[in-house]
C-alpha cells in the first residue's frame, strides 16, 4: 500500500501542518481524529488493515487531516469567542488549503468523502453540511452536532455556523442546500452500549432537526452492546462505507 506524508505550512494557521496519504487512487476521502487525536491515529488504530481492500484496489484514497483540538472545542476553560474564530481559521485551512492539495494529489476530480468518529464525526458532519459542494457523502460515527458542550452554550455567529443543529435548524425552507443536501450520501450512526449516552443524545438532536426540514440522511442507532470503541467503528465503516462507493 502506498503511503505518503506531507508537512506543509499553512498560512491561515501561521504554522506547518501535517498529513498522510493512503492508498494510490479512488475517492478521496477527508479523515478526522478522535478528540485531541493526530493524522496518524487512523494507521496506530488499524483502519488500514480494516479498509485495506479498498486501499490496495484503488477504490479508496484517505488524507489523514491534523487537528487543533486542543486549542479550540477542547479548550474548555479558554475564551469561547477566541476559540471559535481559531476553529474557523482551521476550517479555512482545510478547505483553503488542504482540499485542493487532496484535490491535486489525488487527481480523480471526485467530490470527497468526509468521516469520523466521535469528536472526528463532528468535524465531519460540521464540514459536511458547511461545504456540500466539496463533499458529496459523509460517514460520521458517534458524534455529537452541536457545540453547546464544546463553548460552554456561548453563541456568536461564527459558533452558529459550526453548530450543524443550530445552523440547520435556521436554515430557510428554500434554502438550496437542502435540495443539495437530499442529492448527497449522508450516514450518522451512533451505538447505545458504554460510553455512547452523550453521542446517542447528539445524534437523536441532529436526526429531529434533519427531519424538521426534510433531509433525508440515514440515522442509525446500534444495540446495547455497541461501546463508543474503535473495534466498533471498524464494524459499522466496513458496513456503512459500500453504500457510498460500492464494493472493493
Amino acid at each position: 500500500m502506498r503511503i505518503d506524508y506531507y508537512k506543509e505550512y499553512s498560512s491561515r494557521l501561521g504554522r506547518d501542518m501535517e498529513f498522510k496519504v493512503y492508498g494510490h487512487g479512488g475517492k478521496p476521502a477527508l479523515v478526522f481524529p478522535c478528540q485531541n487525536g493526530r493524522f496518524f491515529d487512523w494507521e496506530g488504530f488499524g483502519m488500514l488493515e480494516t479498509l485495506g481492500d479498498y486501499l490496495e484496489a484503488g477504490r479508496l484514497q484517505l488524507f489523514t487531516a491534523d487537528t487543533i483540538d486542543t486549542e479550540t472545542v477542547s479548550d474548555v476553560d479558554g475564551n469561547p469567542y477566541d476559540r471559535v474564530r481559531r476553529h474557523e481559521a482551521w476550517v479555512t485551512y482545510l478547505v483553503e488549503e488542504l482540499v485542493p492539495r487532496i484535490r491535486d494529489i489525488n487527481g480523480s476530480g471526485q467530490p470527497l468523502l468526509s468521516t469520523g468518529f466521535s469528536m472526528g464525526a463532528y468535524h465531519a458532519g460540521n464540514l459536511f453540511f458547511r461545504f456540500p459542494d466539496i463533499f458529496d457523502s459523509v460517514i460520521a460515527l458517534s458524534g455529537v452536532y452541536d457545540t453547546q458542550a464544546m463553548y460552554r452554550s456561548y453563541m456568536d455567529e461564527v459558533v452558529y455556523a459550526n453548530d450543524p443543529c443550530a445552523s440547520l435548524s435556521g436554515m430557510a425552507w428554500d434554502h438550496p442546500y437542502i435540495q443539495l443536501f437530499n442529492q448527497r450520501n449522508m450516514i450518522f450512526c451512533v451505538g447505545q452500549g458504554a460510553w455512547e449516552e452523550p453521542l446517542l443524545e447528539g445524534t437523536r438532536r441532529l436526526d429531529a432537526v434533519l427531519r424538521s426540514k426534510g433531509i433525508h440522511a440515514w440515522v442509525d442507532y446500534w444495540g446495547l452492546d455497541v461501546n463508543h470503541d474503535w473495534p466498533w467503528w471498524k464494524k459499522q465503516i466496513r458496513y456503512f462505507l459500500p453504500q457510498v462507493i460500492g464494493e472493493p
